[in-house]
């Protein structure tokens, strides 16, 4: 039997424990109406699908020099061992991948070191197609450039510039790559003045191409590269379908990797629309 004293002091713990939770859950509702309330970033506004703009990484994925960049190896498999862990070895800038500063800079950013906040970002797709599909060596010029303003209005702060030049249906073929009989590849980019109107007109943080490169292929100096980069901008090259994203009005997230010291590494692009 307990003592009424001690029934007491459980009475008033009792009452206390009671107002800590109404006061908690006061100011959970105050917190939830406060939310409610506060407009949100546009960015955080909730998307109505995903597309992935992504290639699926294999070992025939077609690469800037031609041979095998991607490799794997069971190491452990669900028969012998229980679960299953694959041993990877890939170049950098393999599949769908991102360029970081420090590809084409002597001690630029690094891909570890590659602001988070500019991984997402709103996405401006110029579409080429139809003069790549007359000229495979076409580019993205500054003439697009201000079409695509004109046509859409300025160019998003913060953005990626896309060019979607319909390359991915070339995929599985030697039309990706494109080389000719000299070995000379042909495939679209962008004009190193299209990267000079960005940077000088734009707020741009990245371009991307559905490309191997964002110098067209038949660059020998990879002078957009040289422009881009080390004006500390990111690139996303082989992007996939493009297509079936709006020219404006997408948020890009760029699923870098974080190896530290990287020129890059492939990444997973998605897009909400």
């Amino acid at each position: 039997m307990c003592h009424p004293v001690i029934m007491e002091y459980v009475k008033g713990k009792a009452v206390n424990r009671r107002d800590l939770f109404r006061g908690a859950a006061a100011a959970g509702a105050a917190l939830a109406a406060s939310q409610v309330l506060s407009p949100r970033p546009v960015l955080a506004q909730a998307a109505s699908r995903a597309v992935d703009l992504t290639h699926t990484l294999t070992y025939d994925f077609p690469t800037y020099f031609g041979e095998q960049q991607f490799f794997d190896e069971e190491v452990f498999s669900y028969a012998k061992n229980k679960f299953n862990l694959k041993k990877l070895q890939v170049n950098e800038h393999t599949g769908t991948h991102i360029d970081a500063p420090l590809h084409f800079t002597d001690g630029g950013t690094a891909i570890d070191e590659v602001a988070v906040e500019s991984l997402v970002c709103p996405l401006a797709v110029v579409d080429i197609r139809e003069k790549a599909d007359a000229n495979p060596d076409a580019q993205v010029t500054p003439d697009d450039l201000k079409a695509w303003i004109a046509k859409h209005g300025p160019i998003p702060k913060g953005a990626c510039v896309a060019q979607n030049a319909g390359w991915q249906k070339r995929l599985g073929s030697k039309g990706f790559r494109n080389a000719d009989d000299a070995g000379k590849m042909h495939f679209p980019g962008f004009h190193v003045e299209a990267a000079k109107m960005l940077l000088e007109e734009a707020e741009v943080v990245g371009v991307g191409v559905d490309t191997l490169s964002i110098d067209f292929g038949m660059s020998a100096d990879f002078i957009t590269h040289y422009t881009w980069l080390p004006a500390n901008r990111w690139a996303v090259e082989n992007m996939a379908n493009l297509d079936q994203v709006p020219a404006t009005g997408a948020t890009l997230v760029v699923g870098a990797p974080k190896h530290k010291g990287g020129t890059g590494g492939p990444c997973r692009l998605i897009a909400l629309v």
